[in-house]
């Protein structure tokens, strides 16, 4: 069994049931962001997380096991992305990366954002012009080390 064939099940379990990523981070105890992410095979899950998916979407034993082997991450498989969601998001990215770059090194120094030290959150905010996404990422500042 490959993680590709879990995330189906789990996503084929998930509509079976009329979940939402966001239930099952709930009923789980997880933070609903990285979960989903873990779900879609970008993070391995804990044994207990597991067996905890496991038995709220009815998987398998070894299906259990595959969630706890760390994956291979990355989910791009062309560049730019098709998918217009994740397209807008690398859209923005293009557009304001240089400016972001820019300003954590001005506020920081030479260095970057960890994506391991890292977490990030989705919100929903109603406004008088419609609804309105907001995403936080939050990473930790790692100063670049130069030499031994």
């Amino acid at each position: 069994m490959q993680r590709p064939d879990v995330t189906a099940q789990i996503l084929d379990a998930k509509r079976r049931n009329g979940l939402s990523f966001t239930q099952i981070a709930e009923q789980t105890g997880a933070d609903r962001v990285w979960l989903t992410a873990a779900l879609l095979g970008q993070h391995p899950l804990s044994a207990e997380q597991a067996a905890s998916v496991a038995r709220l979407l009815d998987l398998s034993d070894d299906a259990a096991a595959v969630l706890q082997e760390i994956p291979t991450r990355g989910s791009f498989e062309a560049l730019p992305p098709t998918d217009p969601t994740i397209y807008r998001l690398y859209e923005a990215l293009q557009v304001y990366g240089p400016a972001l770059k820019a300003l954590i090194h001005e506020d920081f120094g030479d260095g970057i954002m960890s994506a391991i030290n890292f977490n990030l959150a989705i919100d929903r905010r109603d406004t008088d012009a419609g609804p309105r996404v907001r995403i936080t990422l939050d990473g930790k500042f790692l100063p670049y080390q130069w030499g031994g």
